[in-house]
């Protein structure tokens, strides 16, 4: 070969590792400390049974409806039914306003449940604060929330984005993280409180789960996201009816957003349009999951709520050896649909460690033409794994070699992520682990509306 030959080989090489650095994610070197992850003893202070006789406890709120005008109110009195009403009003002495609701208990196997209420307080005022107190009769206690702005193209609005979090030191540390960041909703991506990895699936942990983040849900909405430890079907001990101990704690806002089951369901806050999608319920074509969400993608509207945000619990996108691909025909089902609406981000959990995605799509793939590599597109969300709370069975440490491309960020580690809407162009990301200072961003990024400006926004 020539001197000018070799030299424009060389070139061409050199273009090729450019080219392909460009390309490269980040598989980050840190990790966190190798202690192991334990859960915290059922003395501890978090988990305290709250003063006075029959007291409420795990007082826990979600929205009511789907513009954020209505609030379920959720909690526990242990010892005998006692009262369902809700007094609320606009200041602590003046609980003018008063709601009526309803009661439920359930047996799981050798346990039964306290006296669990729910109820709705409706007809809210959007961006205004509520004092709300339960427990009448017998121990009286009262909290706040604010409800969301009405939603709108320009409404700002912070989220937490958690998932996977137990009741471990670790999953303490994420909460108290997340505290310190301040965000106004958490948009929780499934696995509460992993009773079911206990013997005989303890029912208790749900008790003491829901006192442990009473601190954070009884004062903001958590948007609930059903895991497969939410499941519960252990046909060994003769449960049988899935999700028993999640349907009875947990109710959602799903008729509102007419759907047919609570584990599927959207709603709309500030600037946002939230779906939330169940992994282990069915959703192949013409299932009740499959109808909603086709019908539910046409009802999402840009011009008032831009930012199209997606929940599920198992990822799409996963480069993680632990549960690789089990997302992957909820994926073939329903990422066109995604890619079509123009969807901003993705969130899931399941993987307990950290990854966000490029914009990316594996749409074109049809078994015989050979595309089956995902490769980059403008108008396809970013996928984050968030499963990274702090739970019992650890952290996932075994991320696939080479990292893919499709793969931005990822790092083996517990933690917590918010998404700050600006407006309807420009949201701020931001995901911290739980070793750093509260405030530091570890993998962050400015998002860029799919819909209002759907410029290269993804490093």
């Amino acid at each position: 070969m020539s001197s000018g030959g070799r030299r424009r080989l060389a070139l061409v090489a050199a273009l090729a590792l450019v080219v392909l650095a460009a390309d490269a994610g980040v598989t980050s070197e840190y990790r966190r400390k190798l202690e192991a992850t334990v859960e915290m003893p059922l003395d501890a202070d978090v988990f305290r049974v709250p003063p006075g006789y029959n007291a409420p406890q795990q007082v826990h709120i979600t929205l009511g409806n789907q513009e954020g005008t209505a609030m379920i109110v959720s909690w526990v009195t242990p010892s005998e039914l006692g009262s369902s009403t809700v007094m609320y009003g606009g200041a602590p002495h003046k609980l003018e306003l008063r709601a009526e609701g309803t009661h439920t208990r359930y047996d799981y196997f050798n346990y039964t449940s306290g006296f669990i209420h729910h109820c709705t307080l409706k007809n809210l005022k959007h961006s205004s604060k509520y004092y709300y107190a339960m427990g009448f009769g017998h121990t009286v206690r009262t909290f706040w929330f604010t409800t969301p702005p009405k939603p709108g193209p320009d409404a700002p609005y912070k989220f937490g984005l958690i998932g996977d979090l137990g009741q471990t030191f670790d999953s303490n540390r994420t909460l108290s993280h997340y505290e310190s960041n301040g965000g106004d909703a958490v948009l929780f991506v499934g696995d509460l409180s992993y009773a079911d990895n206990h013997p005989l699936h303890d029912n208790n942990r749900w008790d003491t789960w829901a006192r442990f983040v009473e601190r954070s849900v009884a004062y903001q909405p958590w948007i609930w996201t059903a895991g497969n430890h939410e499941l519960d079907f252990a046909p060994e001990l003769g449960e049988t009816t899935p999700f028993k101990p999640f349907s009875h704690r947990y109710p959602t806002p799903y008729r509102a957003a007419g759907s047919t089951e609570p584990f599927w369901y959207s709603v709309k806050i500030a600037s946002a349009h939230v779906i939330v999608l169940a992994s282990y319920s069915a959703y192949g074509k013409y299932t009740p999951q499959w109808t909603w969400l086709q019908d539910e993608l046409k009802r999402v509207d840009r011009k008032t709520t831009p930012w199209l945000l997606v929940l599920m619990h198992s990822p799409w996108y996963n480069s993680n050896g632990y549960h690789y691909m089990e997302g992957e025909t909820m994926r073939v089902q329903f990422e066109q649909w995604l890619v079509d609406a123009k969807a901003d981000l993705v969130l899931a959990g399941h993987v307990h460690a950290y990854e966000r995605s490029h914009r990316v799509s594996n749409v074109a793939y049809d078994i015989v033409n050979g595309k089956s590599t995902p490769v980059r597109d403008q108008g396809a969300p970013v996928y984050v794994t968030i499963g990274d709370g702090g739970n019992i069975e650890g952290i996932a440490d075994n991320f696939t070699r080479p990292q893919p491309s499709y793969s931005a960020f990822r790092e083996a580690s517990f933690g917590h992520a918010t998404l700050e809407i600006k407006n309807r162009t420009h949201a701020y990301y931001a995901w911290h682990r739980n070793q750093d200072g509260a405030k530091v961003v570890a993998d962050g990024l400015w998002l860029t509306n799919r819909y209002w400006m759907p410029t290269d926004d993804t490093n």
